[in-house]
């Protein structure tokens, strides 16, 4: 495999990342980008700018009808997500992980991508989509579970669905949405019962950041792989380990926040080049 055809200043920036990860004890931050492979959609294209306008927390516990819109986006959206597979960019993560370069393993990710390529004790920033969680009572179900739930309440429930988008839900007309029962806790009843992630308008929770700003400040490299870093969520651990500082290598297509942050950077695709990285490794 031939990683990206570059110039000799990106072939430069290829080398060093390559020596930074041959040296070990590397945390790696990943984002939409290294899931764009499995056709996973990202929020922003290369440009930066956002194409996508998700529900916010705010509006998800707001009304009954925006809960209802949402699931009856995301229970058509489901099937397609639940059913990606890993690429190539994730099966390199785990493989750096293997060969013992790698610290931990960060995601603003919420597909479960990286666990499927086989990596061991991914951090989930934003949560996992496999999982629901009562916003009531904290009852946590499983995302297969509540899905066949939805489909005895909703059996004739067919529609027209439009291109899927990176929380994993379709576009959806008005009055295809009328009209859709949406699932409620088993224990209490609630209709607040909420996809186990962290939507616009909430903040990952405090141990989770504290946990990770540990492994970055104790890593000899942060490589951030398929991140514009536009959400403070990522953006903050590039931030943390520049003051320290501790080498930061962003990978990704287009522009990033972090940019100047960085001492290697590379715009390259993710798969190709992270498996002409581990080739190189093992050499």
């Amino acid at each position: 495999m031939e990683a990206a055809r570059t110039t000799a200043l990106d072939q430069t920036a290829y080398e060093r990342l390559v020596e930074l990860l041959r040296g070990g004890n590397v945390t790696v931050l990943t984002g939409a980008g290294l899931s764009t492979e499995s056709g996973i959609p990202d929020y922003r294209g290369p440009d930066g700018k956002r194409r996508v306008v998700p529900m916010t927390y705010g509006q998800f516990v707001a009304s009954p009808a925006n809960r209802q819109r949402y699931w009856a986006r995301s229970f058509v959206g489901w099937r397609r997500f639940a059913g990606a597979r890993p690429n190539d960019g994730h099966r390199a993560v785990a493989d750096l992980q293997r060969l013992g370069l790698v610290r931990a393993i960060i995601t603003q990710n919420v597909d479960g991508l990286h666990q499927l390529a086989g990596a061991r004790d991914v951090v989930e920033l934003h949560g996992n989509l496999a999982l629901a969680r009562c916003l009531d009572c904290g009852e946590t179900a499983h995302r297969a579970d509540l899905d066949g739930r939805l489909l005895e309440a909703n059996p004739h429930f067919e529609v027209i669905a439009g291109e899927l988008r990176p929380d994993g839900d379709v576009v959806l007309s008005d009055e295809a949405v009328a009209g859709f029962h949406t699932p409620r806790c088993l224990v209490c009843q609630s209709d607040l019962v909420k996809p186990d992630v962290v939507f616009f308008g909430e903040s990952v929770p405090k141990t989770i950041v504290e946990q990770c700003f540990s492994y970055v400040e104790a890593s000899l490299g942060l490589v951030v792989l398929g991140s514009s870093l536009q959400v403070m969520s990522g953006y903050r651990f590039v931030r943390r380990a520049a003051a320290s500082a501790i080498p930061v290598a962003i990978v990704t297509r287009g522009p990033s926040r972090g940019d100047d942050n960085a001492t290697i950077r590379l715009d390259a695709p993710l798969g190709v080049t992270l498996s002409k990285i581990v080739q190189d490794l093992q050499r």
